[in-house]
Parts: structure tokens; C-alpha cells; sequence
């Protein structure tokens, strides 16, 4: 299609959206008309006519006029985008909308006549910052705690636990109790859906359940069964259940308790390949001293691009955020699917519409970040040298010569360049911004409480 064929007018919209109106030819027009008739001939059987020699009359009287302008209007509206958006250098973001719709354009669709359709479509949205340097930003100060060593030697020492049966008394907190169960909802007296098990080995901890639950379970004996009255939380998973009254009848199938080893140097040895138990020990605060940093770093980081996100003035397309959505949810199911569920039963259209809704308001912030740091690498004129990737890529070489899978080298060296640019504008940010310490909120002292002399 030639650019003299088109006219084209762009009008700008609201959130980064663009109209374009498009006037095509009569003659254009024509041409694909034709054009679909011919590609229409050449595959047609009609009894009485060679393959490809149907006459132009027949042909239309047999498929219908209505159906030959819609076969053309599809390809006329397909090319004059193309062109429209060469012609005005547009690089759009989503799929074109036609105003009006498909149907409402072919009724009024005169080959003899030009057309005229207008199209919109997402664009990048410009970019402003209303300052880079000179942040505030307010951190509580946090503190590494000791306790979280005994902690983590206490899970290793569960880890490393022997099981064993117990008969002579009743469950408490702390056994594993083989239950089976059946839920049913009080008001309607219906099953509740995934309340019911025929065997299940549940540590009895509190919160391992929904209140009351766990509890209702410590002080039966075995082949003991119980009915308990309890109520789902307001803020539970599964929204059906939310604050309803429900009705478990459970029946203690088994007991058994943890007999945990002692924390000695063989526990040492057992559990991480350490001589003694201080080494396992110092070991242990090395490791949780190193994630606390991290932690502590991750969280002065993101804040860091939280109070840059906020200068940030912008409209920014739905369609970012609906692509954001949609990575956030192949990303689920592709954990739930490493785990071995089955993504196709699972992933219902019902949970898909529920997670895109939930998860539809971070997806907004991380939309809104990460435009905010692009936004900074253009005007700081922070950027990443091929030489750097190149030099990261190193590093991977190795693994990638020993993987079994074919590995896209191209992605990896984006991705690569992605997180050195992060990290170059974490940097700038943070060296030109100002971290305070979150001050706490202390109960003001009355005057009138000082002590007598």
C-alpha cells in the first residue's frame, strides 16, 4: 500500500494512549476487494467450473457480498495499520482497538466511497521526574538477634529428629497426630471443599490449622473422634470460607512424637559436617549474620526506589500493567508446576480471574518502579558497556557448557544487563539521596509527673 493511499491524523488520549484516524482510498479499497476475490478463486469448487476459472459474478453471488467485503475489511484494516504506523514512527504497545467495532464499519463499508476507521493503541508513556537527588528516606534501624541462633538449632534439631509411636497417653502440643477429617459448613450443612482427609499427619503447633483446630485435637487418645465447633477466620485463603461457622468431625487414626538428638559435637558432625557444636554454632550466626545484612540492604534498597517511584509523573498504559499481571501469574504456575501440580486442572479460569485481581495492585507499583528507574537512567545518563555484560557472562560460561538444556545466551545477557543497570542506579540513589533512622513513636511525659522535692 502506498503512503499517498493513506491519510493519517494521530490524536493523543488519556494514559498513554494514542487515536489513529485512517482514510483509505476508494481505490485501495477496490484493489483489496479484488485482490480477495482472486485469493478466494483460486481455491473455491464450485460444480461446473475449473479450479480457479469461476467467474468473478458467480463467485460473489455464491459467497455473498457481505461475507467478500468482510474478508476484504479485515485485510485493508490490517495493512493501513502497518503503514499508518511507519508513516508516524508509532511503536504501539498493544493490539489495535477499532472504534466502533468490526461490525458497525462493514455495514457502512461502500468500496466505491473512501473509508475512514480510527484505531487506538497504547504507547510509552513520556517520562518526568520531579527530582533525582536529595531524597528522604526513613528506615527502622534493626538489630541482628542473637535468639535466632538457638532458633535455627532447633529447626536443624527437628530436621534431624527420630519418630516414634506413641500409645500410652493422650496428644499434645508438639506430636504429630495421624487424623482423618471431614468439614461441612453449619448453615448450609454442604462438604467444604478441601476439608476433608482420609489420612493426614498434622504437627500439632498452633496456627498449623484454623484456630482452634490444633487445639481441639490435644487430649484425644487414639481411635478417639471429636467434633468441634469452629469458625473460619475473616481474612482466610479461600474466600468462600471467609468468617463462616463450620463442623469438623475428626477421628485420632495414630500419635507420634519427635525425639530430637542432643545438641552436642555428634550433633555437630550429623547435621552440617562440623567437629564441634561451636563451630556449628559460629557457623550458623556467620550465615544468619549474612542473610540479616542482605535483608537489611534489600530493604534500604527498595525503599530507596519506592521514594524515587513517587516523583515519578506519568500515565501509564493499562496494557503495561495488564503484561505485568500476566508475567505475574505464568511465574505461580510455573512454581506451582517445578512443585509437580497439575497446572491445567489447577489453574482454573475462576483462579486466574481471582489472582489477576489480587495481584493487579502490586503489579501497578512494580509498573510505576520500574518506569521510575528507567526514567533515571535517561536523565542521569546512567548505562551499562556491552564490555560489562560481556564480562559478567563469564561467570556463567561454565554452567552453561555442563547444562543439558539449550540455554538462550541472548536473554541471559539481558537479563544480565537488567541487574547491572539496577544495581549502577541503586548506587547513584543511594549516594545521593539522604537515609535517616525511622524515629519510634514515644508516649509524651506530662509535665506534671516529675517527682517532688
Amino acid at each position: 500500500m502506498n503512503k499517498e493511499a493513506l491519510i493519517v491524523k494521530t490524536t493523543p488520549l488519556a494514559q498513554s494512549r494514542i487515536a489513529l484516524e485512517i482514510e483509505i482510498s476508494s481505490e485501495t479499497c477496490k484493489t483489496h476487494i479484488n485482490e480477495t476475490i482472486n485469493s478466494i478463486s483460486r481455491s473455491a469448487k464450485i460444480p461446473g467450473f475449473r479450479l480457479g476459472k469461476i467467474p468473478k459474478q458467480v463467485l460473489i453471488q455464491r459467497i455473498g457480498i457481505t461475507q467478500l467485503h468482510a474478508s476484504a475489511l479485515e485485510k485493508i484494516i490490517d495493512k493501513s495499520w502497518n503503514e499508518a504506523l511507519k508513516i508516524k514512527s508509532i511503536e504501539p504497545l498493544s493490539e489495535p482497538e477499532l472504534v466502533d467495532g468490526f461490525e458497525t464499519l462493514l455495514k457502512r463499508f461502500n468500496p466505491e466511497e473512501s473509508l475512514k476507521i480510527t484505531l487506538q493503541t497504547d504507547i510509552a508513556p513520556e517520562l518526568k521526574l520531579k527530582k533525582t537527588k536529595g531524597l528522604i528516606i526513613e528506615i527502622s534501624k534493626s538489630k541482628f538477634d542473637p535468639k535466632s541462633v538457638d532458633e535455627a538449632l532447633e529447626q536443624s534439631r527437628n530436621q534431624f529428629a527420630n519418630i516414634i509411636p506413641v500409645s500410652n497417653r493422650p496428644a499434645k502440643l508438639g506430636d504429630i497426630a495421624v487424623v482423618s477429617f471431614k468439614g461441612k459448613y453449619k448453615d448450609t450443612n454442604l462438604e467444604i471443599e478441601g476439608g476433608s482427609s482420609e489420612s493426614m499427619d498434622l504437627e500439632l503447633e498452633k496456627n498449623k490449622m484454623i484456630p482452634g483446630f490444633v487445639e481441639g485435637i490435644v487430649g484425644m487418645k487414639i481411635e478417639d473422634t471429636k467434633t468441634l465447633q469452629l469458625k473460619f477466620p475473616e481474612d482466610y485463603s479461600h474466600e468462600e470460607s471467609r468468617g463462616k461457622d463450620a463442623i469438623f468431625e475428626i477421628h485420632l487414626k495414630d500419635l507420634k512424637e519427635k525425639e530430637l538428638p542432643e545438641l552436642n559435637d555428634d550433633f555437630a558432625k550429623q547435621s552440617r559436617n562440623k567437629e564441634s557444636l561451636k563451630e556449628l554454632r559460629a557457623d550458623i550466626e556467620k550465615q544468619l549474620k549474612e542473610n540479616f545484612a542482605t535483608t537489611q540492604k534489600d530493604i534500604k534498597n527498595e525503599a530507596l526506589i519506592d521514594a524515587l517511584a513517587k516523583e515519578l509523573e506519568a500515565e501509564i498504559p493499562k496494557s503495561m500493567i495488564d503484561l505485568e499481571v500476566r508475567n505475574n501469574i505464568e511465574q505461580t504456575a510455573q512454581r506451582f508446576a517445578q512443585q509437580g501440580m497439575d497446572i491445567k486442572s489447577t489453574f482454573t479460569p475462576e483462579l486466574i480471574k481471582s489472582l489477576a485481581e489480587s495481584t493487579r495492585p502490586q503489579a501497578e507499583k512494580n509498573v510505576q518502579r520500574n518506569l521510575a528507574l528507567k526514567a533515571l537512567s535517561e536523565k542521569e545518563n546512567i548505562t551499562v558497556d556491552k564490555e560489562e555484560v560481556d564480562l559478567k557472562m563469564k561467570d556463567y560460561e561454565e554452567a552453561i557448557s555442563k547444562s543439558s538444556k539449550q540455554i538462550d545466551t541472548q536473554k541471559l545477557a539481558d537479563v544480565i544487563h537488567n541487574d547491572l543497570l539496577k544495581e549502577k542506579l541503586i548506587i547513584w540513589l543511594e549516594e545521593n539521596s539522604e537515609v535517616k533512622e525511622k524515629k519510634s513513636k514515644m508516649t509524651k511525659t506530662s509535665n506534671t509527673s516529675k517527682s517532688a522535692k
